[in-house]
């Protein structure tokens, strides 16, 4: 589905809701969603391409884990992204117009370093400029000291095989924490921090065209931000917000009840 403005305007044609998601920002009843989807032969989202909303045929069922408090597991990955070159990329020009400007820019690629909560989805990011140890073990640093603001002790992470989290400035960041790692070349088995990703690209990167890349960075959502737009709520939590898991955390550690985001992006 595509949402719209108050002025009817698209607001980004590769955001793709279901039921669940259409019924919570409309405070209605999912079956009362999926039987107007159904009325109008829109397809399953797991039968279409997530870029394109291309029909597909159904994907095979998942294998889904979740621990059973918040800190068991914080998934850690670096999202790349292709800057925006000043007077807007290929979205705004046309493919070949923007490739042209973007080969002359040399804009570069901004790295997002994502820490996303396995209980809660509570999430953490940052824009930086690399990926390198010393970037991936200062960011950890930093997200940590957030989760624990929260109320919330990390025990355990979990990120990739890349050289930055195998060094040891990455391990003498985590300290005490626990650190795993994913199967070589499987990165299903960090699959919320790649479902993250991709909620990133559908509703903040790629959502609209941008006409530089400080423009794309001044709409990405922060915190305190729960007056500005409402929580995402989250299929596999009974469609509530991640700040439903973590809020009795948050208001033992301040002493109030509300205020918490789904999202927190400190850009440096």
């Amino acid at each position: 589905m595509t949402t719209k403005t108050s002025t009817g305007a698209r607001q980004g044609d590769h955001t793709h809701w279901g039921p669940a998601r259409i019924a919570y920002r409309l405070r209605l009843n999912p079956a009362t969603v999926h039987k107007v989807l159904t009325r109008y032969a829109a397809p399953p989202l797991s039968w279409t391409d997530p870029a394109t909303g291309a029909r597909l045929r159904a994907k095979p069922t998942a294998r889904r884990y979740e621990h059973e408090a918040p800190g068991d597991l914080v998934h850690v990955d670096v999202k790349k992204l292709g800057r925006i070159p000043d007077g807007g990329g290929h979205r705004v020009h046309g493919r070949a117009k923007g490739n042209r400007i973007k080969k002359a820019s040399k804009p570069g690629t901004a790295f997002i370093h994502n820490a996303v909560d396995d209980h809660s989805r509570l999430a953490y990011c940052e824009i930086l400029t690399d990926e390198r140890k010393e970037t991936a073990s200062a960011f950890w640093v930093r997200a940590n000291a957030y989760f624990t603001a929260c109320g919330i002790t990390v025990k355990r992470v979990l990120t990739d095989n890349g050289s930055a989290y195998r060094s040891k400035d990455f391990a003498a960041a985590l300290g005490e924490v626990t650190h795993k790692w994913t199967r070589p070349y499987r990165p299903q088995t960090n699959g919320k921090v790649e479902r993250f990703n991709r909620t990133l690209e559908q509703e903040w990167a790629y959502a609209r065209p941008y006409r530089s890349e400080a423009e794309r960075v001044a709409r990405v959502p922060r915190v305190p931000a729960h007056r500005q737009s409402p929580p995402r709520p989250h299929r596999t939590q009974g469609r509530l917000a991640s700040r439903a898991r973590t809020q009795p955390l948050w208001a033992q550690q301040l002493g109030r009840g509300s205020g918490l985001r789904d999202l927190r992006v400190g850009a440096r």
